[in-house]
């Protein structure tokens, strides 16, 4: 099969204000060890198929944008 790697960029301070479980507050207080991000290095990818800000846009735009994408490369 084929491999798209999608990158879903959000800043972290983004992520920790979306985050309903509390997670990111755990990693920060140290009840979460090697959490991505806090404590633990978080990788960007060098060369994905499709970036996706989450920050800039709504869900319904990010799914649209990668709903294109796949019918742009006949996948869909």
């Amino acid at each position: 099969g084929e491999f798209i790697e999608v990158f879903i960029d959000t800043p972290l301070d983004v992520c920790e204000s979306r985050d309903p479980k509390g997670l990111y507050k755990k990693a920060r207080a140290g009840e979460i060890k090697h959490f991505t991000g806090i404590d633990s290095n978080y990788e960007v990818p060098n060369n994905p198929e499709i970036i996706l800000d989450t920050s800039k846009n709504t869900l319904d735009q990010s799914v649209t944008q990668l709903i294109t994408y796949l019918k742009q490369k006949h996948i869909i």
